[in-house]
């Protein structure tokens, strides 16, 4: 699994590549923590390139929507393959974060 981490303008935004699982989830949240500050009011999760998560994930990605919305910071997720979208779906997880089919679309939603 890899992580990826940019900002444009106001908005954070955080790549993962790969597979989202037991086995990292905690590395995960600890960069993905780690990576934001107080200040911090926009974060895009782009998952174009994750290939799997499980459970363990997606404890992480509540977690994280939880401690932004503590903060009045905004959460989207963007780019879900099929089969990672079935999961959100199957979850809930689309009921609870929003979920953009793309960045751009995902940044814009941030920024209106």
């Amino acid at each position: 699994m890899g992580f990826n981490i940019e900002r444009q303008d106001q908005t954070v935004i955080v790549t993962v590549d790969g597979r989202l699982d037991g086995a990292n989830a905690q590395q995960f949240q600890g960069y993905f923590t780690g990576a934001l500050d107080e200040n911090d009011r926009a974060v895009v999760l782009n998952f174009e390139h994750l290939s799997y998560i499980s459970s363990a994930g997606l404890r992480v990605i509540l977690i994280a929507a939880k401690t932004l919305r503590r903060r009045d910071a905004q959460l989207v997720v963007c780019s879900l393959s099929d089969p990672i979208r079935e999961v959100f779906q199957i979850s809930g997880f689309d009921q609870i974060i929003q979920v953009q089919s793309t960045q751009a679309e995902a940044i814009a939603t941030l920024n209106a």
